[in-house]
């Protein structure tokens, strides 16, 4: 690093970048991010652990990274039970949220920092530095009406704290998050984002894979999902590469399956992931929102698969499907084949979007500091 002669302070302008952990699609769309970031004389610093460690070290080798604990959230095997799974766990969450708080206190002064990038990390600002807080949820689905009005009323106290917030969505009518991303007021400061995806379009991309499963979120769901893909291909006849979304895991699980068209890795790097889902004829994934976002951008058929009470997730598959733009099967009644023959027969009709809004977001952003 190049600092000024009193040797305190660097020549260079500090963001620190931190995604929160459920998952790995606040990892992955911060990777756009990042990489508009690296046009502008900034010192990048990426703070996190576990998986999303892994793979923004895969996409970013160069960069500095900072060990910074996620929130290890833990989902229920049984939909019924989720939401008292999360508030069993509400304790240890608000121990992260003081703890993240009073970490970047603490390295806002050994890195010098000029602002901090937070996605979806609840606490992780600082007043005395720009403060940027990514959620595409102003509005925050539960499940009922009470409490989806007073978690959104939490949601957005938190996000008071920031200076402000970037909304990966487009602030029109038929958008990508449905309610999610439309509140009753916007605020002046907040930016509308766009699509935020890591991957790029590329003209003339020829299909050779006839089914593209992917695989992530949060244990045990992903688990029980790998098992019930695993236990459902050996009738497949077609091609199929499933990525189990385990960056920096090298075992793969034992099967009985012996269709040799039948490929399992545990991860894909960025650039070996955009030319899978181009050459493959058919995608299916959970409903996370970067997962949609990455499915509209390279403009591809998808089957969602919400993850069994995450209402945020349950609450766009039916949004999207309503738009007609994915066809959506919920875990519980999962069926490949029918799921395939639903496919075959649906329109996905993908909208036309401006992919690049973001860029003069950050532009403004690095920019200013």
């Amino acid at each position: 690093m190049i600092f000024s002669k009193n040797d305190e302070v660097p020549l260079k302008k500090t963001v620190l970048i931190a995604p929160l952990d459920w998952g790995l699609g606040h990892a992955a769309r911060c990777v756009p991010i990042i990489k508009e970031l690296q046009k502008y004389p900034i010192r990048i610093v990426i703070a996190g652990d576990g998986t999303v460690e892994s793979l923004l070290k895969q996409e970013f080798p160069q960069l500095e990274f900072v060990p910074l604990p996620g929130y290890k959230i833990k989902y229920s095997k049984n939909k019924r039970w989720f939401l008292l799974k999360l508030l069993i766990q509400f304790p240890g969450v608000l121990y992260s949220l003081l703890r993240e708080h009073r970490w970047l206190n603490k390295v806002k002064k050994e890195l010098h920092l000029s602002a901090v990038i937070s996605d979806n990390r609840f606490w992780l600002f600082n007043r005395s530095i720009v403060s940027i807080y990514i959620t595409h949820q102003l509005s925050v689905k539960t499940g009922n009406k009470l409490s989806d009005k007073i978690a959104t009323q939490i949601h957005s106290n938190i996000s008071k704290n920031y200076t402000q917030r970037w909304i990966p969505d487009f602030g029109i009518k038929k958008n990508l998050a449905g309610e999610l991303s439309m509140t009753v007021k916007l605020r002046q400061s907040d930016r509308f984002l766009g699509c935020l995806s890591r991957f790029e379009k590329k003209p003339g991309s020829e299909i050779t894979t006839d089914l593209l499963i992917l695989i992530s979120g949060p244990e045990p769901q992903r688990t029980i999902f790998e098992s019930l893909l695993l236990d459902q291909l050996g009738d497949f006849e077609g091609s199929v590469l499933l990525l189990r979304g385990l960056p920096g895991q090298a075992a793969l699980p034992l099967t009985s399956i012996h269709n040799n068209k039948i490929i399992i890795k545990n991860h894909l790097p960025s650039a070996e992931l955009n030319e899978a889902i181009e050459k493959s004829a058919l995608v299916i994934s959970r409903s996370g929102y970067t997962t949609i976002m990455d499915m509209v951008k390279l403009g591809k058929k998808a089957i969602l698969v919400p993850t069994p009470g995450q209402t945020e997730q349950e609450y766009l598959a039916n949004y999207l499907l309503q738009q007609k733009m994915f066809l959506t099967m919920p875990q519980e009644k999962f069926h490949l084949k029918t799921a395939m023959e639903q496919a075959a027969a649906f329109p996905f009709d993908m909208p036309e979007l401006d992919m690049n809004q973001y860029k003069s977001v950050i532009k403004q952003f690095a920019e200013s500091l």
